[in-house]
């Protein structure tokens, strides 16, 4: 395994990774930083989600970004404003001995004004969530004239998300762009027309654990249970977990707000994050998961895109979720840079071809555990 330097990482950065305990480079990384700053062009990479993607093409962005140049020369488009902000919070440590470069986050959910007016500052990375970056280049308050690379991050999840038609507006008045690079856990068909609508035919193709797109460091498991059972066999399970923390997944707002405060009667730490809360509403909840007040998030699939929280040991699929991509997704919330997690779906005994479907398509394999 090659160093960070061997793969043609400035000393400086290398410097602000080896304070963030960040020391040897992990597959994707591996793969993807030395086919960036040597070659760039176009990229289509595939690696499941908590592999280090975003040192991946942060390291290079940051490599090849002139800051003697105060203009935007560099894009990159997240899902959500969790993403976003922990993205632009990453390439801002990472440079902490290196020459200052500034990026910039910019999504929805907060004062457009606010945002403008930062963008007035030197900035040469912005990182944005589609429909801001678009309602700000409508009001011409933005210069991407000078953007010579653009970073499509989690591009499966912003699809998933309903901004296929924003990826395709951005990415058609982006016509001057050299670099695109599109990073994604899976590639369903949305993701193959991206691809062959926006980018070059010669991008270089790189795949991480294709045939596992789920981190094999995560442990699948199903408990047989009916309706009036799963609040039960949940509350045992984490019982045994003791003081692990976890996301337990819902299909709908309105399961996730019930099973939450069922849980909340039961004297659990725990809060729910869907898609009906305020923005302001859910960077309360977050941020108390964040500092540790609450053990557990009851999140629905769409709400919980982007969050990115250390030391989650579990997810539970209360309900499963309505395609193996969300599986993938959802799973990919534990067992984060090299640590171990578990998966574990509560479902009927009709249920269980699903999960045998999740085996074949995802490589993966389930245990039953009978419930004590």
């Amino acid at each position: 395994m090659k160093s960070f330097v061997e793969l043609g990482v400035s000393p400086e950065l290398v410097k602000g990774l080896n304070e963030l305990n960040i020391i040897n480079p992990t597959e994707i990384q591996s793969k993807v930083i030395p086919v960036l700053l040597e070659e760039g062009g176009d990229i289509v990479a595939q690696a499941q989600t908590g592999t280090g993607k975003t040192a991946a093409y942060g390291l290079p962005l940051l490599n090849t970004t002139d800051p003697s140049n105060k203009k935007i020369q560099a894009l990159i488009l997240c899902p959500t404003r969790e993403l976003g902000k922990q993205v632009a919070k990453q390439l801002f440590k990472f440079t902490k001995y290196a020459s200052k470069i500034f990026t910039e986050a910019v999504y929805g959910g907060e004062k457009i004004d606010i945002q403008i007016a930062a963008l007035k500052r030197p900035t040469q990375i912005v990182v944005a969530t589609p429909g801001r970056l678009i309602d700000l280049v409508n009001r011409k308050a933005i210069d991407l004239s000078e953007v010579k690379t653009i970073v499509l991050d989690e591009a499966d999840e912003m699809l998933s998300m309903g901004f296929k038609s924003e990826l395709d507006q951005i990415l058609r008045f982006l016509t001057k762009v050299e670099n695109k690079w599109l990073f994604s856990a899976t590639i369903p068909h949305g993701i193959k027309e991206i691809v062959s609508q926006h980018m070059s035919a010669d991008a270089h193709r790189i795949e991480v654990n294709i045939r596992n797109v789920v981190n094999k460091n995560i442990t699948h498991q199903y408990v047989i249970c009916d309706e009036k059972q799963k609040l039960f066999v949940l509350l045992q399970f984490l019982k045994s977990e003791h003081k692990n923390r976890g996301v337990i997944f819902c299909k709908t707002k309105a399961a996730a707000q019930k099973l939450s405060k069922q849980m909340i009667a039961k004297n659990m730490e725990v809060d729910a994050l869907h898609g009906d809360l305020l923005q302001k509403e859910r960077d309360k909840v977050m941020r108390a998961f964040k500092n540790h007040s609450l053990r557990v998030l009851v999140a629905t699939d769409v709400a919980a895109r982007g969050i990115d929280v250390k030391g989650l040991t579990f997810v539970v699929h209360y309900q499963l979720p309505e395609s193996d991509e969300y599986y993938t997704h959802r799973s990919g919330r534990t067992a984060r840079a090299g640590a171990h997690g578990t998966s574990l779906c509560l479902v009927d005994t009709s249920q269980v071809k699903t999960l045998r479907k999740y085996e074949r398509i995802l490589g993966i394999g389930f245990k039953e555990i009978k419930p004590t």
